[in-house]
C-alpha cells in the first residue's frame, strides 16, 4: 500500500513539476509523470538520510516536487546533449 501512495504522490508532483518548469521534454508527459514519482522516491530517500522520515513514512508532497523538479532538470540537462 506504502507504494501505491508514493506512486500517486510520484504522478501528482510530475504533473506539477511539468506545470512548473514547461518547456519541451524529450520524453513527453507519461516520461515527465515517471520522473516524478522517481522524484518522490529521491525525495523520500534523502528525507530519511537526513532525519526528516521516519522508515515507512513517505515524503511529503512539497518535498517530491522539489525531487520531481531536481529530477526534470537533470533529464533535460542529459537528454538534450543528445
Amino acid at each position: 500500500m506504502e507504494l501505491l501512495g508514493w506512486i500517486v504522490i510520484g504522478l501528482l508532483a510530475g504533473a506539477l513539476a511539468k506545470l512548473i518548469m514547461p518547456g519541451r521534454d524529450p520524453g513527453g508527459c507519461i516520461v515527465t509523470m515517471l520522473l516524478g514519482i522517481a522524484g518522490a522516491l529521491l525525495a523520500g530517500f534523502l528525507g530519511r538520510l537526513a532525519g526528516f522520515y521516519a522508515p515507512g513514512q513517505s515524503a511529503g508532497f512539497i518535498a517530491a516536487v522539489l525531487g520531481a523538479i531536481v529530477i526534470l532538470i537533470l533529464y533535460r540537462f542529459f537528454a538534450g546533449r543528445r
